[in-house]
């Protein structure tokens, strides 16, 4: 799968929100600017393309669906990039960086700690 451009990312994001929808349902989602109908309608159809969202027919009207979940797509595209590009894919200078610009408190490192811990 490839990465998704900004505006794909988007519309992924109110599809993943509503977990299927019709292009008029997603309109909504786009109020600062306003996305048109037919551009929406373009976007989902090249998201089908790229096998991130497929449709159920009724009539002449799809119901448009993720195939893919967020999560996978962050794991894939979004963490990964992230720890990969700025943090020498080290998830420990990812917490480190957090940590030392007081994006994280003592109480969060050590919930973080907990989870882990129960991961093992």
């Amino acid at each position: 799968m490839e990465k998704l451009t900004n505006k794909e990312e988007e519309i992924m994001q109110a599809l993943w929100k509503a977990e299927s929808a019709f292009v008029k349902d997603l309109l909504p989602y786009f109020t600062n600017p306003p996305l048109h109908y037919n551009t929406v309608s373009t976007i989902i159809r090249n998201l089908e393309e790229k096998g991130y969202v497929h449709h159920r027919s009724f009539g002449n009207t799809h119901e448009y669906f993720p195939l893919i979940s967020k999560e996978e797509y962050q794991n894939q595209f979004v963490i990964n990039k992230l720890v990969g590009d700025y943090f020498d894919n080290s998830y420990k200078n990812l917490v480190s960086y957090f940590a030392q610009n007081d994006k994280v408190s003592a109480d969060e490192l050590r919930e973080i700690l907990r989870m882990i811990e129960q991961n093992e």
